[in-house]
């Protein structure tokens, strides 16, 4: 045979030796380890909101306030009016943050147009102002110049905005670059990107000490988790709002970027290496809503707000106005300005409470899913489920213990909850699969005993199948082997009409089979008219010698009913046979039961030594004229609980040692009468006799018996046996160690 056609055979193999529910829990558990590396939404969701509740459950506790925001809020826009501002106001609002000693000063705003309330443009709107009014006008600084003459007074860092998608090309220079370096590979490939960018008006961006985006990239639920610290817009490499104003504030020193080949690791800036994951952003570690970061523009504008209140601070212009559209999710509130996001990102930048989520995260989560549920796989067939389920609870409990510290700790995220999840759908798998299992298991016990059990005992094997030993296990049985006497002529007489032979081999064997189930005993097998059966498996029978035997009358007594039928129908014409006789062999021994066979068929069956005595015993019916034979153990287990008359010592053939034979002639009722009494005391004068050499005596006892009729044993047969071996010993005497037993030569 080829490799390729012993292949399937070898892989059936190793599957069944694997088991179906392991199979299944790994066919499960590849799927899961892909999906978590496709990460769709509700996995990455899922993850974050894991996040999302350690930061509910620990928000961080500023250790400092470094940051003021100075808020757009509703009452500054009643106050001042409706933004855009004059750009003079802003102007104000710079010199007036300048004066109070702030560090630096950063807008959360874009100034993308020219104001449009200046002088000269005023003054170019209304036509029927005086010529002289319009000289007037013209000839004062615009609100741009006064803000970029402010800028020049001040470090401002100007906001600028990434847009979604390309816009006409500004034939205006490009501001001077910021100062960045880069440590290992280029950072560029991991950086998210924007089309074009939303720039400053020129006069005001030439001004500022420094331009960065301030765009917040919220997650697929909406919360903002993450600020980029670096991204591409315009096919230039930008730092974030917060980013830069840390470098103007401290002196404008370059900052550096450092990447490998698993991304971008972390940037430095004033002095401070902040990890970043691997597209170059911040997971934000929030603080509680605190109301002290702000102060209101116009209070500021008013010069309401104390100089002690800014002084050393930086600060961040913004908006809390709802129509102004700056309103973020965040994992601990609903609604914040977008302004307060940047300044929790400078405070947890100077505090040094970090949150990172490492490049190796995803590694380690695929890890963890793969070993947990290995051991699940493993596990549950071998333990069972409640001792999986309670070692897996501990590991559960382990590593969300872990996953905590590490947040509480380090502020390392590293997501728990995935792995979790899909060890406990790989657990619920399993314990589907083998409880299925178990119940087609109960199923085909059910199916497979019912034919050959009574249906109480299929019940109890399949409620405890425990003791079905699958494979075999060696234990005292007692077997039974029937025949129908002379069934090839019956088959001879019938071979034109196959049916009515089946219909007559059912109408036998149905019986019979009743008659075995009844008393407690296993069909093994059916062989044409012969059936073999046994006792003491799968369940136990203390007494299954007896069961046996009463098992056996109870078969000769539906025979004989089963005759009677056959021979009324004879009489009302039928043309079918007469009659049937049937022979039974019983034997007791140790013998090995259980599923015998091949990989691809097996039968629950018996095999051992005395099984094969069983049959050669039935084949001996014939010859002594019995219709039931036992073994010696079967008949010394009987004791004198039911009828038995020995009939030889016999070595039957293909066996060395002899075995003395009973013939059962029924219930132990039986003796009470008389001639059957007497002619099993004479049946035993007559094997001693016999196994005496005394010929005479012998023969003289046979005759007494030959007129003796017993249900169960034709006494004439038995007699016509012994007669022919006395004549044959009369002219070829047995040798002078001759010990009275007999080997058959047919079985």
């Amino acid at each position: 045979m080829s490799s390729g056609a012993k292949r399937p055979g070898v892989l059936r193999r190793l599957l069944r030796g694997f088991g179906l529910s392991r199979a299944l829990g790994l066919a499960l558990l590849l799927p899961l380890l892909a999906l978590r590396v496709w990460d769709p939404a509700p996995v990455e969701i899922l993850r974050l909101r894991l996040f999302d509740l350690y930061q509910m459950a620990k928000p961080r506790e500023p250790l400092q306030q470094p940051v003021v925001i100075v808020d757009i809020d509703e009452e500054s826009l009643a106050e001042v009016g409706q933004w855009p501002w004059p750009r003079n106001d802003v102007a104000r609002l710079v010199d007036r943050l300048t004066a109070a000693g702030v560090l630096a000063t950063a807008f959360d705003v874009v100034f993308a147009e020219p104001d449009r309330t200046s002088p000269g443009r005023y003054a170019n709107a209304l036509a029927e102002l005086a010529p002289d009014a319009v000289d007037a006008l013209r000839s004062l600084p615009s609100n741009d110049e006064l803000l970029a003459r402010a800028l020049r007074r001040s470090r401002v860092v100007l906001g600028e905005s990434g847009y979604h998608r390309s816009l006409d090309k500004n034939t205006r220079p490009d501001p001077p670059a910021i100062p960045l370096a880069t440590l290992g590979r280029d950072p560029t490939p991991f950086l998210f990107r924007f089309p074009a960018l939303i720039r400053n008006t020129e006069a005001l961006e030439t001004a500022a000490a420094g331009r960065a985006i301030f765009n917040l990239l919220p997650g697929r639920d909406g919360v903002v988790r993450q600020v980029p610290a670096f991204v591409i817009a315009d096919g230039r490499v930008l730092p974030a709002l917060t980013i830069e104003l840390l470098r103007i504030a401290t002196g404008g020193n370059a900052v550096a970027i450092k990447a490998d080949e698993a991304g971008i690791r972390s940037f430095v800036v004033a002095g401070v290496e902040v990890p970043t994951d691997r597209n170059g952003q911040l997971w934000v570690y929030y603080a509680a809503p605190r109301p002290a970061l702000y102060v209101s523009a116009h209070d500021l504008l008013n010069g309401d707000v104390a100089p002690e209140r800014l002084a050393g601070k930086l600060a961040l212009v913004g908006t809390s106005a709802t129509g102004l559209y700056d309103i973020k999710a965040t994992p601990l509130q609903d609604s914040v300005p977008g302004v307060e996001i940047h300044a929790q990102v400078l405070e947890m930048i100077l505090s040094r409470q970090l949150l990172l989520r490492p490049n190796y995260a995803l590694g380690a989560e695929l890890a963890l899913l793969a070993v947990i549920g290995l051991l699940m796989i493993g596990l549950v067939p071998l333990i069972g489920a409640a001792l999986t389920l309670l070692l897996g609870a501990v590991v559960g409990g382990g590593l969300a213990a872990g996953s905590w510290l590490l947040f509480s700790g380090p502020g390392v995220l590293i997501d728990v909850g995935y792995p979790l999840l899909g060890s406990v759908a790989v657990f619920a798998l399993l314990v589907a699969t083998n409880y299925l299992r178990e119940e087609s298991r109960r199923q085909q016990v059910r199916s497979a005993f019912r034919q050959y059990l009574a249906p109480a005992l299929v019940d109890q094997l399949a409620h405890d199948p425990a003791r079905l030993v699958l494979g075999g296990e060696s234990r005292e049985m007692t077997i039974l082997f029937s025949d129908v006497r002379g069934f090839t002529t019956i088959s001879e007489s019938l071979q034109d009409r196959p049916q009515e032979l089946t219909g007559l081999m059912n109408r036998l064997l149905t019986p019979l089979t009743a008659e075995i189930l009844d008393s407690g005993g296993t069909i093994d097998k059916y062989m044409g008219d012969a059936i073999m059966a046994f006792w003491n498996a799968p369940l136990d029978d203390p007494d299954h010698s007896l069961h046996a035997c009463r098992a056996a009358l109870g078969m000769q007594a539906a025979l004989a009913r089963l005759n009677d039928s056959l021979a009324r129908e004879l009489a009302a014409g039928a043309t079918h046979v007469g009659r049937l006789e049937v022979g039974i062999g019983i034997n007791s021994g140790l013998c090995v039961v259980g599923n015998m066979g091949s990989d691809q068929r097996f039968d629950y069956s018996v095999l051992g030594d005395a099984v094969n005595l069983a049959s050669r015993i039935e084949g001996q019916c014939p010859t002594y004229g019995a219709r039931i034979i036992l073994g010696q153990a079967t008949a010394a287990a009987l004791g004198e609980r039911l009828a038995v008359a020995e009939l030889d010592l016999i070595r039957v053939k293909g066996k060395r040692a002899p075995q003395r034979i009973f013939a059962l002639l029924g219930s132990s009722e039986l003796a009470e009468d008389a001639e059957a009494a007497a002619a099993v005391a004479t049946l035993q004068r007559f094997l001693a006799a016999y196994r005496a050499q005394d010929w005479a005596s012998a023969l003289s006892a046979l005759s007494s018996l030959e007129s003796v009729r017993l249900a169960q044993l034709d006494l004439s047969v038995f007699a016509r046996l012994y007669r022919g071996r006395i004549q044959t010993f009369g002219s070829q005497p047995p040798p002078a160690d001759w010990d009275g037993v007999y080997t058959a030569t047919t079985k």
